[in-house]
């Protein structure tokens, strides 16, 4: 396991502000959706989960994933996190984001799941795979 290069002070002061809704990553995708006229409710409470896109009515729901905070790979990179603090956490989120699918299926929801590095590599695409499962 590798020291962490800052202080315990520093770390917390720097996660404390990442935002988990309102990213730059939600804003673009939210604002391309629309453009192409298709409404939806954002972080709905309505459900376990609060997905990131939400059609109540049709019963879809869209989870948009930082590769970071939702572990995208983590066994490939989890050496290289500064604590075991880090480590569990993170496993915790990947534990958590397979039950809320899961329970989300079993009340007959639609869910989709997109990654950060997957709409990095193609914006345009990934948005028209989010609207056409919205459609």
């Amino acid at each position: 396991m590798r020291k962490d290069r800052m202080t315990k002070e520093q770390r917390s002061r720097t996660m404390s502000k990442i935002r988990s809704a309102k990213t730059g990553f939600e804003r673009k995708i939210f604002r391309e959706l629309r453009k192409q006229g298709i409404y939806f409710k954002t972080h709905y409470a309505g459900i376990i989960g609060k997905p990131d896109i939400a059609l109540p009515k049709s019963r879809k729901a869209v989870f948009l994933h930082s590769d970071f905070w939702h572990g995208w790979h983590l066994p490939s990179w989890e050496h290289i996190l500064p604590s075991e603090f880090w480590k569990t956490k993170l496993k915790k989120n990947r534990a958590r984001d397979r039950k809320v699918a899961l329970a989300l299926r079993r009340k007959g929801w639609k869910v989709m799941i997109l990654w950060e590095h997957s709409y990095d590599r193609s914006p345009e695409s990934s948005v028209a795979k989010i609207a056409r499962f919205l459609k």
